[in-house]
């Protein structure tokens, strides 16, 4: 059992069930149909949403308990979430499959960091988004959230170098304020990426 199938036990929901607040922003905005993947999605409360917008969505996670409450937080809002088990160092990326990847705050060592973005860059569709925020690797003296290892967090130049070629919709790092249960909260200091992928 990983640690964040134990995190993930209790009945509470330790990151909230309401979604993230840079999500919902440009969910808004950009109004992408048609099918999203939400990856290392935890508790469920950002696919939950993108269901409640209208999209075909599918969670992973490497979290039993996570995609447990996934389903039982749709059930609840009156969507369908389809939820999955996947460990990402085993992921399959299906080339060009989604209209939206969303990553809220999915953290993994370097190499599986570069690898899982390199797996977006290609399982998007044409014209097809990529949205994420996740800890900069200036969030540790904050103590308000994410992992406190430096090998886990991101750099700016990850996300400008592998998704080079896409339109950056928008790109952002710095501070914000974050109340998502009890595990992120207060003054934060994030990466923000929006990235569309070129018509073929």
């Amino acid at each position: 059992m990983n640690h964040w199938n134990t995190r993930f036990q209790s009945e509470q929901y330790v990151y909230g069930r309401e979604p993230n607040v840079f999500l919902t922003e440009f969910q808004k905005k950009i109004k992408v149909p048609g099918d999203a993947l939400t990856i290392a999605e935890g508790e469920g409360r950002n696919a939950v949403y993108l269901a409640e917008q209208g999209l075909n969505v599918t969670a992973w996670d490497y979290a039993e308990s996570g995609l447990a409450k996934t389903n039982k937080l749709a059930e609840e809002r009156g969507v369908v979430v389809s939820t999955e088990l996947v460990d990402l160092n085993e992921a399959n990326w299906s080339e060009a499959k989604w209209d939206e990847i969303v990553c809220i705050f999915g953290h993994f060592p370097t190499e599986l960091r570069q690898k899982t973005l390199q797996g977006v860059k290609k399982a998007v569709k044409p014209g097809g988004y990529y949205l994420t925020e996740v800890y900069s690797h200036y969030q540790i003296p904050y103590k308000s959230g994410g992992p406190q290892n430096l090998d886990f967090l991101y750099k700016p130049e990850e996300f400008l170098k592998i998704f080079a070629e896409w339109r950056i919709v928008h790109f952002f790092m710095g501070e914000v304020t974050r109340h998502e249960g009890e595990l992120h909260n207060g003054l934060s200091h994030v990466i923000q990426f929006v990235g569309q992928k070129p018509e073929e």
